[in-house]
């Protein structure tokens, strides 16, 4: 799904400067996140080769003034070869960890390193194998980015990531879209890093408890006992998708055409009551730094910040994290996602991400899927 809103001339306008503070929203920041039009093994192989900080994660080249430690990687092409097989489900997984693409890359970049420095003539399944290295990354680094998260600037939401051309996985049925909707990420969140790996290994990847217990070190009847604990806090609370990704595309675009002519009645007509708006600006943008709650509220936020006008902007409705999104862009970078969780047919959820930073593996994704 890409639909242009062009509807009573949106097209040319969107998400204002007075609402998102685009003076500081570091345009040229966004048109310098650049993806390669390559093949997958040269993108890794150019990722991989040549300078590594000390640290861990891999870089191409070295650091401004030479400074820090560096060691060189050994490449095996047959070794790369097998890696990049794994990698679309190894990032599928370190994302749904994680909870931002630009850790998950990290995270797949860290376990390329472990599988390239080890033996693998003892690695009896390359998939168990890395899938623990990745894991169990992953865990600790939920640790150290739980305590970033705590001196966030305002609300954390999780990273969007374009899906329409299977950027993480199939999404076929509307549990797997479920699966990677900003909504359960963001309740994800609730979990302890634990929690969250067997939760997302089985009901995500249909581990057998068995293969997790074994990937975690703990027992096969504390998994199963993890992840009933975790599905419970998980989905509590939460409402399933109750309409198709088509009419959820309609009514985005009616929701749209509202916000942008200014009709407050309209508006709250598709707001549920208790409606929940909540931006992500990270301190970069300006936006809410606290949700804003209830229809009128909600309705004047929104009429307030669709008020300006801006040439060159445009509104798409794509398909973000399994779902339709309402996507601002300016010359084609994107400065804005907004999803929408609907409750009976009705806006309940409104997650807007704004901050640059989170939009930046958007940005790549789009450019290399052109």
């Amino acid at each position: 799904m890409d639909t242009l809103v062009t509807v009573g001339g949106f097209g040319g306008t969107g998400f204002g400067a007075g609402g998102f503070g685009a003076a500081t929203f570091g345009l040229k920041r966004l048109f310098g996140f650049a993806g390669s039009a390559g093949g997958e093994l040269g993108r890794l192989s150019a990722r991989v080769s040549g300078t590594v900080m000390s640290g861990g994660r891999g870089h191409t080249g070295t650091t401004a003034g030479g400074a820090g430690k560096h060691r060189e990687v050994a490449m095996e092409p047959d070794g790369v070869r097998e890696f990049v097989g794994h990698r679309p489900r190894l990032f599928a997984l370190a994302y749904r960890m994680l909870g931002s693409a630009a850790e998950a890359e990290d995270a797949v970049q860290e376990t390329y390193l472990r599988w390239d420095a080890a033996d693998r003539s003892r690695i009896r399944a390359a998939e168990a194998w890395l899938t623990t290295v990745l894991v169990n990354h992953c865990r600790t680094e939920l640790v150290s980015a739980r305590a970033r998260r705590e001196t966030y600037a305002g609300p954390w939401l999780p990273e969007p990531v374009p899906t329409a051309h299977g950027e993480l996985g199939p999404l076929e049925t509307v549990e797997e879209r479920e699966q990677v909707s900003l909504a359960l990420l963001t309740a994800l969140e609730r979990l302890t890093p634990v929690e969250r790996a067997v939760f997302v290994l089985r009901e995500a990847f249909g581990y057998a408890h068995r293969e997790i217990a074994d990937m975690l070190t703990i027992s096969e009847s504390n998994s199963q006992q993890i992840f009933r604990r975790a599905g419970i806090r998980v989905r509590e609370g939460r409402a399933r998708f109750d309409i198709p990704p088509e009419h959820a595309g309609e009514l985005i675009q009616r929701f749209l055409k509202a916000a942008r002519n200014g009709d407050l009645e309209a508006l709250e007509e598709m707001l549920t009551a208790d409606v929940v708006s909540t931006a992500d600006g990270g301190g970069q943008v300006n936006a809410a730094r606290r949700p804003v709650v209830g229809a009128k509220q909600v309705a004047r936020y929104l009429a307030g910040l669709f008020r300006w006008e801006v040439p060159g902007w445009e509104i798409r409705v794509e398909e973000v994290n399994g779902a339709p999104a309402a996507v601002a862009r300016i010359e084609g970078a994107p400065l804005a996602v907004v999803a929408v969780e609907f409750v009976g047919g009705a806006v309940a959820t409104l997650r807007l991400v704004v901050n640059p930073e989170k939009l930046a593996y958007f940005a790549k994704s789009g450019k290399a899927s052109v």
